[in-house]
């Protein structure tokens, strides 16, 4: 799978969020990292072509989403988990992500391996007849991930999915991400132990635009002493913002 998005430009209402951002994604876990407002989301929900852009294209293995009809065809090959995401408590568990399958277009001789597949990637197999409304917040959140995997597709997007997890559940879910790496996934997160920890290439985002693309190791070379961090990517990435927000 390969995603590129061309001069893409994006917004709500009379509000511009991203304008001319242009970015070429390959298989690897890819870390979507910038402050509140910087536009992750908007790039998420984009790439999941929930909304077509204003300006620009988004392709996915050369196929231009142009109009709903093209976004119908490519979003078999997309999981996306929003931070916030919706289920009927009384579902259990692999109705859950069998119905993730149905939306996928997943043919429907292959929902219950699929959503199986999915369910044992993320160590929940055990709960596949639990209702949603009985699983910890982990467990919910595994759910999540099984429905943004199931029937393997090639673009993965997460959006903020380790919020609320214990430092043992964040492991566990580190454990999961590092097995996808033969899809393009992107993890948009405000946690930099999780990026160091799990992903290959970071992108950062600041008012809409790319500040930085590359590898975990050439943004921790931006590192400089005495900007805010613990870290070489925690100062690193304080770098990259605007002096007046590099102040604590």
């Amino acid at each position: 799978m390969r995603v590129c998005l061309d001069r893409v430009s994006q917004g709500y209402g009379s509000t511009q969020v991203i304008d001319g951002l242009t970015l070429d994604l390959r298989p690897e876990v890819i870390g979507l990292l910038g402050p509140n407002g910087a536009g992750k989301t908007t790039l998420l929900r984009t790439m999941a072509t929930i909304m077509p852009p204003r300006a620009g294209s988004l392709s996915l293995d050369d196929r231009v989403v142009t109009g709903e009809r093209a976004a119908r065809a490519v979003r078999s090959s997309i999981g996306y988990l929003p931070q916030k995401f919706g289920f009927d408590p009384g579902m259990r568990v692999l109705d859950f992500v069998r119905y993730a399958a149905w939306m996928r277009g997943v043919p429907a001789g292959r929902w219950d391996g699929e959503a199986r597949r999915a369910l044992e990637h993320v160590d929940l197999w055990d709960r596949a007849g639990a209702r949603m409304k009985r699983l910890s917040g982990g467990m919910r959140q595994r759910a999540g991930i099984a429905w943004a995997i199931v029937g393997a597709p090639g673009l993965i997007l997460l959006d903020e999915p380790t919020v609320g997890l214990d430092p043992r559940q964040r492991l566990q879910f580190r454990k999961i991400i590092s097995g996808l790496r033969d899809s393009v996934v992107v993890l948009s997160t405000h946690l930099i132990d999780d990026i160091e920890a799990i992903c290959d290439r970071v992108v950062v985002m600041h008012g809409g635009a790319i500040k930085f693309n590359g590898s975990t190791g050439e943004l921790a070379r931006l590192s400089r002493p005495g900007l805010p961090g613990n870290s070489d990517l925690e100062r690193a990435y304080m770098s990259l913002l605007p002096e007046e927000e590099q102040v604590l």
